[in-house]
């Protein structure tokens, strides 16, 4: 590519600015700078039939521009005092730059490496009573009947409920749509499941339990989904609908359901997790809301199979043996389960489910407690165990599963959930209507 060919000169909003192409390949093929080359990278024709002095004309704030440009030069990002963060990532969105800004703000996720960023106040009523991470670096939040979603900016968009019950689980299926679960009222066809846009709150459409060719009202509980666009949720209805039903998540058309055995709790679980290495869907019902605890997996390609399952019937009722969350880890065929007390458990998933390994070492020294403590809280991220007790999370790791760091801000009270993605962290506290942002420094380039 000639020397000639390769530079590009911009007017952006009055001000110029001159690049090279190869400066400009780096933004991608689905930039707005992708649109002006051809598959090489070099001018489009009407564009290259000019000399390289023609100005590209772009009505957009120059200042965004020139740092937008120096991350694409640099790969380092820094954001002048007198440019809002917020002008900048709105800029970026408009030239399809902003996973390059994601990529600059944040390092590689590491939880012994996060810092505290932020507070965010809600802006409901009442507290808070979940929080799930989106894959972009959103979140969102559940407050009673409502569910407020928050973009990459930590912008709210509109508010999502389900004929105004009340929320039990929500979960990001992609970037722009979230599926939420919540109660029925008794006589009415409302509660159940529905499949809302991240953006708009629009509801596309609801998920339905059919039973003898009827449809069901039914309340949805603990949601899943697996990347064949399944989704997955714990059911409790009137008739026969107690179990998990299996949706397509596209079309909302129900394609199976796993009736409830005699003696297991399916249709309360509280928590639900597709195994992608086993095809097989985590069940735990956790205590308080059943006296005793369920665990199990299911098989839906052999005849909705039960493979294998954990109980604590018969156990000592002691109170640091009640099983609070549940997580499997795939890549050490187990189950973690914590207790009260941040007692880690291990169940062996080749075994026939037996005794749990309980591990007292990883018990932390705790902080005040709080007036109203929270129960404890389980994710598996990229290799390290994540365990939230009263006002801070706990990180473990290797194959011991060692305390390696704590996480804990001052201000909110215990933490009743955190969720992790898009390289990101929240802990949602229950005390006050705030969650926090946990995020990686990116390293320093030398």
């Amino acid at each position: 590519m000639g020397v000639q060919k390769d530079r590009v000169r911009f007017n952006v909003g009055g001000r110029i600015f001159e690049t090279t192409a190869t400066t400009l390949a780096i933004a991608g093929r689905n930039s707005l700078f992708g649109a002006m080359f051809d598959e090489n990278w070099d001018l489009h024709p009407d564009a290259a039939a000019v000399t390289t002095t023609t100005e590209h004309f772009i009505d957009r704030n120059p200042d965004c521009f020139a740092v937008l440009l120096d991350l694409l030069r640099t790969g380092e990002l820094y954001i002048p005092s007198n440019i809002p963060e917020k002008l900048l990532y709105r800029e970026a969105l408009f030239y399809g730059l902003l996973d390059h800004v994601r990529a600059a703000k944040w390092g590689p996720f590491d939880g012994n490496m996060l810092h505290f960023s932020r507070s965010v106040a809600g802006r409901a009523p009442g507290d808070g009573t979940a929080i799930r991470a989106g894959p972009d670096g959103g979140c969102c939040v559940a407050h009673g009947s409502m569910v407020h979603v928050y973009d990459w900016m930590m912008e709210e968009h509109p508010p999502l409920n389900l004929d105004y019950q009340r929320v039990n689980d929500a979960v990001w299926v992609d970037s722009e749509s979230i599926v939420m679960s919540a109660c029925e009222r008794l006589g009415r066809d409302d509660g159940g499941m529905g499949l809302f846009s991240a953006s708009t709150g629009e509801l596309r459409h609801k998920f339905h339990v059919r039973h003898d060719d009827q449809v069901k009202s039914y309340s949805g509980g603990a949601l899943s989904f697996n990347s064949d666009y399944k989704l997955f949720s714990s059911c409790k209805g009137r008739s026969n609908e107690y179990g998990i039903g299996v949706w397509d998540q596209v079309s909302g058309k129900q394609v199976d359901f796993f009736y409830e055995p005699f003696g297991w709790s399916l249709g309360e679980a509280d928590k639900l997790q597709w195994l992608h290495g086993t095809n097989c869907l985590l069940v735990a019902t956790l205590f308080p809301r059943k006296d005793n605890c369920y665990i199990s997996l299911l098989d839906f390609r052999d005849k909705n199979n039960m493979v294998w399952a954990w109980s604590d019937v018969g156990a000592p009722a002691t109170d640091e043996r009640r099983v609070r969350d549940a997580i499997a880890m795939e890549e050490c065929n187990s189950v973690c389960v914590v207790n009260e007390y941040e007692d880690l458990g291990f169940m062996d998933l080749r075994r026939a489910a037996g005794s749990v390994r309980w591990s007292s070492r990883s018990r932390l020294m705790k902080g005040k407690m709080p007036d109203e403590p929270c129960y404890p809280k389980l994710a598996l991220h990229q290799g390290q165990l994540y365990s939230s007790m009263n006002d801070c999370i706990s990180v473990f790791c290797g194959a011991d599963w060692v305390l390696t760091s704590r996480l804990r801000n001052s201000y909110g009270g215990s933490i009743c959930d955190f969720s992790i993605g898009g390289d990101r962290l929240f802990a949602l506290h229950s005390e006050e209507n705030v969650f926090d942002i946990w995020e990686t420094r990116p390293l320093p380039i030398m």
